[in-house]
């Protein structure tokens, strides 16, 4: 997949779980394959990082601390 179809695939799967306790959710477009996750302005997942395409799975679960 290419890298928009993988975000789509993380903010589908995310909101899908949280939609009714997300007050809202952004998209940022950037370039070279950068995919970051972040939550009330803390870095959750970073691909720059680790290099690695991020689980929406992992994603999900990092999500219940910050809305339980």
């Amino acid at each position: 997949l290419g890298y928009l179809e993988r975000a789509l695939g993380v903010a589908g799967t995310i909101l899908g779980k949280y939609r009714n306790r997300i007050e809202s959710f952004e998209l940022v477009p950037s370039s070279g394959g950068v995919f970051e996750f972040s939550v009330n302005g803390e870095l959750v997942y970073s691909k720059k990082a680790t290099g690695l395409h991020a689980d929406p799975d992992l994603l999900v679960a990092e999500m219940e601390r910050f809305v339980g």
